[in-house]
């Protein structure tokens, strides 16, 4: 399963909706994320939508990377698209309508920033927000 999960994690690297990860539920670190977000079993996988509990839901369908693909594409990615914002977010509907109001260039501009930004470390949470915007970018 490990191969078919790195390929997963790699597949949704640059997603702006989908993080994919691994914790090891045997070092100092991960054994406080597993016992808080009540991992019992190895291997567990877990995923969250707006509506799952703080720990998130149990996923208990195939192991092999088609079954996990077709799982994460029918079920946690979503796109946020410039011309229709409906799967779009509070926080992207924002943002796209900055940019729609700066002069031109601008888009660009930000976008080669931020593509620069990319590859540093960050948090799961900004390094989506960062992911977010650089999609919306391309798009205009």
């Amino acid at each position: 399963m490990k191969p078919d999960w790195e390929d997963l994690m790699e597949t949704y690297s640059g997603s702006t909706s989908v993080f994919v990860g691994d914790v090891d539920c045997t070092s100092e670190d991960g054994k406080e994320v597993c016992s808080r977000f009540e991992v019992r079993g190895y291997p567990t996988i877990k995923y969250w939508t707006s509506e799952s509990p703080k720990e998130g839901e149990a996923y208990n369908g195939g192991r092999d990377l088609p079954a996990l693909k077709t799982f994460v594409a029918d079920k946690l990615a979503k796109s946020c698209t410039v011309t229709d914002p409906a799967d779009c977010d509070e926080k992207e509907v924002a943002y796209i309508e900055k940019m729609k109001a700066k002069e031109d260039g601008a888009a660009a501009k930000e976008l080669t920033r931020l593509e620069g930004m990319k590859a540093g470390s960050m948090k799961p949470d900004v390094k989506q927000w960062l992911m977010k915007r650089i999609a919306i970018l391309k798009q205009m």
